[in-house]
């Protein structure tokens, strides 16, 4: 390039050193950037509850006793935790659940078919969120009782 062409170019700002608490707050994650991080804490979230769920399989398949304290756990709740609050963890695990696995099926999508695209990221992380929100409010309503 001549020093002609560079000269009408207006340069891109450079981050050197970012700041946490100036520069983060402003940027815009692109909508495939929030499936991909909300992919690892839906990841990590069922990491971290797999003790609970296991309690849960385990007294619901043991006994018809076990299975009464269960369902009991979300109507009285469970030692110093209300009924709604374990109803809410359950909630949290049942859209990590489908949020990851429907952003896993994204991710094996975009493999198979090579559908490496802006376009294609965009719209298929749309359908990622709107599909993981709207099976988690209707499973969250039955949960809650309200049908």
């Amino acid at each position: 390039m001549t020093e002609l062409e560079t000269s009408t170019t207006s340069k891109r700002r450079e981050f050197r050193n970012i700041n946490a608490f100036k520069d983060l707050p402003g940027y815009r994650l692109p909508l495939a950037g929030l499936v991909s991080i909300l992919h690892r804490i839906s990841g990590a979230l069922m990491f971290l509850l797999l003790p609970f769920i296991i309690w849960m399989f385990d007294a619901s398949v043991s006994s018809e006793i076990s299975f009464r304290r269960f369902l009991n756990v979300f109507e009285q709740g469970f030692g110093m935790f209300p009924g709604w609050m374990v109803k809410l963890v359950v909630l949290a695990l049942i859209w990590a659940y489908l949020h990851h696995l429907i952003a896993g099926l994204r991710h094996l999508w975009m493999d198979i078919n090579h559908a490496v695209s802006k376009e294609f990221g965009r719209n298929s992380a749309a359908v990622t969120l709107g599909l993981s929100v709207s099976l988690t409010l209707l499973l969250g309503a039955k949960l809650f009782g309200a049908y």
